[in-house]
């Protein structure tokens, strides 16, 4: 339970004991990210259903704040770096690593934010008026999941956070996550989507930056999510 907290304190804002870990049990605590993803479903979903008592769209806005809210908004801090550092990619390694690195946000990522969260928006309220709950609630979930395969699929783009993440992934992890998806495809279908968006985002980080960073993480949880949500709405509108 201590790398669950411990996740919980990394990934949310959500209120939790105060703990002491090593570097190591920090690292370990990567195991946990699906069981965070789980919360925070659980939170938007009920954030959604509880705004739709009114209408759909206060509803999907609830759903949405609390997203934002709960995250602190860490992975789409991290989908504006991707954004920024892809717009630099065509230049040598020094400077997307520069950009990487700068605090500030540049015009590709505002962008890229301003998208994404009007992607959730739209894509939130066509399930939100569908009533479809229990997929909305799994998206954070099979989301989380990913980070484990990224860390295990990709080298290092530089020795930052994630790196200490890389030798924390067991194969035991990857196999209870992964047969745990599976069984929640039989409670939302739309999650077989998953591991395809998951190496088509681990494609584009090697082919366009060479490897991955945290903020290829938070990134790529972010545009997982989006990606979740429209099979989601695919498979409500069309099966």
């Amino acid at each position: 339970m201590k790398g669950l907290i411990v996740a919980i304190q990394f990934l949310t804002r959500l209120p939790t004991p105060r703990l002491s870990v090593s570097g190591a049990e920090f690292a370990a605590s990567m195991r946990w990210f699906p069981a965070v993803g789980l919360i925070l479903g659980a939170l938007v979903a009920g954030g959604c259903w509880l705004g739709a008592a009114i209408d759909p769209w206060t509803g999907t806005l609830a759903g949405l704040v609390l997203w934002v809210a709960v995250t602190g908004a860490l992975h789409l801090d991290g989908l504006g770096d991707i954004a920024d550092a892809a717009g630099a990619a065509h230049k040598d390694r020094d400077r997307v690593l520069s950009v990487l690195s700068d605090p500030h946000i540049g015009s590709f990522g505002a962008v890229a934010i301003g998208v994404q969260l009007i992607a959730k928006l739209v894509l939130l309220h066509a399930l939100v008026a569908t009533g479809a709950w229990l997929a909305i609630a799994l998206v954070p979930f099979a989301a989380r999941i990913a980070p484990l395969f990224w860390t295990r699929w990709l080298p290092d783009f530089h020795a930052g956070l994630a790196s200490r993440f890389r030798d924390a992934v067991r194969p035991i992890d990857l196999s209870i996550w992964s047969v745990t998806l599976l069984a929640a495809c039989w409670f939302s279908p739309s999650l077989l989507a998953a591991p395809l968006l998951w190496f088509g985002w681990a494609a584009w980080l090697w082919r366009k930056l060479g490897g991955i960073s945290g903020d290829g993480h938070g990134a790529g949880i972010e545009l997982t999510e989006s990606g979740l949500l429209l099979a989601a709405l695919l498979l409500v509108r069309f099966a």
